[in-house]
């Protein structure tokens, strides 16, 4: 938090990778550790809940890799420590055998100084994490583990849209999917207002944008649809009221909602997304926020399922 009121995201992660062979990837940061790809060797640990593991588990799915990457995952609701396996029988991940995230950070690095975040990429033969670096975690998916892509699996980073991509990602990123933080976390009125103002800018950019276009870059889902699918999926359950981004609501918004619940219908989006522990993760852990950690009982999520009308686009 600034002293302004902003909230500033820590954006230090974990920055090994892993690739075809260990070989240095193409694109972006190679400051860490370089792995190699092995089916069945690395176990995903997400949450259902976390926007930013969410788009993981959605990637892994629409790319086919169910069966060389395992998925762990921790329930809605953690403490100061860690994400928790909750979910599991007797707490306990089944193939880790950890009860908390944070045992496989330490067993790689036991002073970690950082927040155990999700999505947390682990090596089952050692027990230790990886990578923690969530953009990097997608994009090798779709890059380094083509040779196990199902095989109508999309082509989630088309080389022809890559740099216009890359910009319109950004401004989601930057806007959306940490706007709605901004908003919430602000610690001013000032910097509520500002955070408020730039998240509605660019919501109205995008309303624009997908008025005449089926998914950001066109007529196919890129990384960009589902990295902007996973904040819009929880805009009206969760950032309307809790993170106070109360212009409006998405369904208010026509193309934007509609586009929502296009992707919500498309197979890899709509199950993983769980509104129950999306609320439960929000309304419980953030105490600052929300003290009484009541969790409210709409919205209604019977309306994603409703024809959208995008298909002509």
């Amino acid at each position: 938090m600034s002293d302004s009121g902003e909230f500033k995201r820590d954006v230090s992660y974990i920055s090994d990778r892993i690739t075809l062979d260990a070989r240095k990837p193409e694109h972006g940061p190679v400051d860490g550790d370089l792995w190699p790809v092995e089916p069945g060797r690395y176990r995903l640990v997400a949450a259902w809940a976390c926007p930013w593991a969410n788009r993981s588990i959605i990637v892994r799915q629409l790319l086919g890799l169910e069966d060389v990457i395992s998925l762990g995952a921790c329930g809605p609701t953690h403490d100061e420590r860690s994400w928790t396996f909750d979910l599991d029988p007797g707490g306990r991940d089944p193939v880790l055998g950890y009860e908390r995230l944070q045992q496989a950070y330490f067993q790689r690095f036991p002073d970690y100084p950082r927040g155990i975040t999700v999505p947390a990429v682990v090596d089952v033969r050692s027990g230790g994490v990886v990578t923690n670096d969530y953009p990097w975690i997608t994009h090798d998916f779709f890059f380094e583990w083509r040779d196990h892509h199902r095989p109508d699996a999309p082509d989630l980073w088309p080389d022809d849209l890559r740099e216009e991509m890359d910009e319109v990602m950004e401004r989601v990123y930057t806007e959306v999917n940490n706007g709605v933080y901004r908003c919430g976390f602000a610690s001013s009125q000032d910097a509520y207002d500002a955070a408020y103002d730039r998240l509605f800018v660019a919501l109205d950019w995008l309303e624009e944008r997908l008025t005449d276009r089926r998914y950001l870059m066109g007529d196919r889902i890129t990384e960009a649809d589902v990295r902007l699918f996973t904040t819009l999926a929880r805009f009206d359950a969760v950032y309307h009221g809790h993170f106070k981004c109360n212009r409006n609501k998405l369904i208010e918004m026509p193309a934007l909602w509609g586009y929502a619940r296009d992707l919500f219908q498309t197979p890899g989006f709509g199950e993983t997304i769980d509104f129950e522990q999306i609320k439960t993760h929000y309304y419980v852990v953030h105490t600052t926020v929300n003290p009484t950690q009541i969790v409210p009982k709409g919205p209604d999520p019977s309306g994603w399922l409703t024809p959208h009308g995008r298909e002509a686009l």
